[in-house]
């Protein structure tokens, strides 16, 4: 044991910092970025199926699975900040997904130097840092996946039933968080390449007919978690929400190239902002391995790039964190640089030390400065520029809030744009706990104050009206508002049809119904 200990103990303990680093750059001002209008969504569910344990399929309705919100739920009894216990669950996913590279790459390479290259690079990339800090379900859905081929490796190396069972748990709870944890399974026969077969004919075909066993019951236990599902009603939406989403199969012979095309461009040019861009040059260099290590680096850039080509070529939609669950492989497969030899040792150090240098100074600006981080144009429009980024809403509710401690007696109704994303849920998150404060929802665009409005304000409730400068086709004047507060946003980015349209910049509004 001492022995053991001896061998690993630089490694743990570098392993062990790195995971504090990991969390702590997650945790600190985790609240800085504004609700984003998914992370609205989800925890309203949340709350809501708190409060009402009969609603807690909830989010079937919508065809999203419900496991992320479920685990929000216990973090919302702790925590008053409704978007800080959201985002604690990811940031949770995102350090089991850490641990879970630092395994899954010994495993594959018996290398402790890769695997702690591997969980550092995780660490501190800024596309892992960003989505680990949001309340979105994409962090969990890597944790999952990393565990599932890790847990399946050891399961066909040692032909343990124990582990294929773990396997298949980490492939339900996958399949319980969103739809694309469907290519786990389609990707877990590729660990096959992996199995230790013996030299005979007939010991093969035993040691064959067993692995198929394991994979069956990997699937069986994924796919019965999975069907917890049909307890809840709505279970079908799931599949008609997926079409929303995804092309038919027939899309692949009619029109190949488009969105494909596109696609992968914008893939790689996220992962060379995002990665950062070290991570390719190293993935690259690690690709060099491939005549030593053929199966283990076939293995680990089938699960990189598998989902990203499949996604390409027949999503309707497709934005940064769609691929999170794919990049744990190409951190590893990036670390794998690490096990060649010789004068490329020093320069693959050198460049270690600019990887860290570029991740870090992104890192530190999305922790002080958002607006100053160099994300991509299609992640900065929705996260910190349009009506999707959900800045002044909290500080709104907090003046609804001190405006109810003055007079609770007094009822307050607060009329928002849109029925359903960052307004109203945006704000219904900060003031689910003031029942006397009513949030409805009265259009996308709002020309002119919507009557439940008016008839709230004759009743002499105080009334009040959240929308974005965007969405307000009237004039507000002779629309009876009183301006009482503007949070403008992030600067659009020149050129973008936003700007064009809208100009250069997006304000969320708040005004008083006179």
């Amino acid at each position: 044991m001492r022995k053991i200990f001896n061998e690993w103990k630089w490694y743990l303990f570098g392993g062990s910092a790195t995971l504090l680093v990991a969390v702590f750059i997650r945790v600190y001002n985790l609240t800085l970025l504004p609700v984003f209008v998914d992370e609205a969504i989800y925890i309203r569910w949340a709350q809501v199926m708190r409060a009402e344990s009969t609603l807690r399929f909830l989010p079937l309705s919508d065809g999203k699975q419900p496991l992320f919100m479920w685990l929000v739920i216990p973090f919302l009894k702790v925590f008053s900040d409704p978007l800080l216990a959201g985002r604690l669950v990811s940031i949770a996913s995102g350090a089991a997904t850490l641990v879970g590279i630092f395994l899954l790459a010994y495993v594959l390479f018996k290398s402790k130097k890769v695997a702690l290259v591997a969980a550092l690079i995780y660490a501190v990339s800024p596309f892992s840092f960003f989505f680990d800090r949001m309340a979105l379900a994409d962090s969990l859905l890597s944790a999952f996946g990393v565990w599932t081929l890790l847990f399946a490796l050891v399961a066909l190396r040692n032909l343990r039933l124990d582990f294929a069972m773990l396997s298949g748990f980490g492939l339900g709870g996958g399949l319980l968080t969103k739809s694309p944890a469907i290519f786990y399974a389609l990707m877990l026969p590729t660990t096959w390449l992996l199995a230790r077969f013996p030299k005979g004919k007939m010991e093969k075909a035993i040691h064959l007919i067993k692995l198929f066993a394991l994979f069956l019951v990997t699937l069986a236990i994924g796919w019965g978690l999975s069907n917890i599902l049909r307890l809840g009603p709505n279970f079908q939406m799931i599949a008609l929400r997926n079409k929303d989403y995804v092309f038919p199969i027939s899309h692949f012979w009619t029109n190949p190239k488009d969105p494909f095309i596109p696609f992968m461009t914008r893939s790689f040019e996220w992962i060379w902002s995002m990665g950062p861009s070290m991570t390719l040059v190293f993935a690259l260099v690690g690709l060099l391995n491939f005549k030593k290590y053929p199966k283990e680096i076939f293995l680990i850039s089938v699960w990189f790039l598998f989902p990203i080509l499949v996604q390409a070529e027949f999503a309707k939609v497709f934005t940064a964190r769609y691929i999170l669950f794919s990049l744990p492989y190409l951190y590893i497969l990036a670390a794998s640089a690490f096990l060649l030899r010789g004068r490329l040792s020093k320069i693959l150090v050198a460049g270690l030390i600019i990887l860290l240098f570029q991740a870090f100074k992104f890192d530190y600006l999305l922790l002080t400065a958002p607006e100053k981080a160099d994300l991509p144009t299609s992640e900065r429009t929705g996260y910190l520029e349009e009506w999707t980024a959900g800045y002044g809403i909290k500080e709104a509710a907090e003046i609804l809030q001190e405006e109810y401690r003055q007079d609770p007696e007094a009822k307050i109704v607060v009329g928002t744009e849109g029925f359903f994303g960052t307004l109203p849920d945006g704000l219904q998150i900060y003031l689910n706990d003031v029942p006397e404060i009513t949030v409805i929802g009265v259009g996308i665009f709002i020309e002119e104050v919507h009557p439940s409005l008016k008839e709230s304000k004759k009743a002499g409730n105080k009334t009040y009206l959240v929308v974005n400068n965007t969405r307000l086709k009237g004039d507000p004047e002779r629309l009876g508002l009183k301006l009482i507060a503007a949070y403008p946003k992030a600067l659009r980015t020149e050129g973008t049809k936003e700007y064009i349209i809208y100009g250069p910049q997006e304000a969320l509004l708040f005004f008083e119904v006179k």
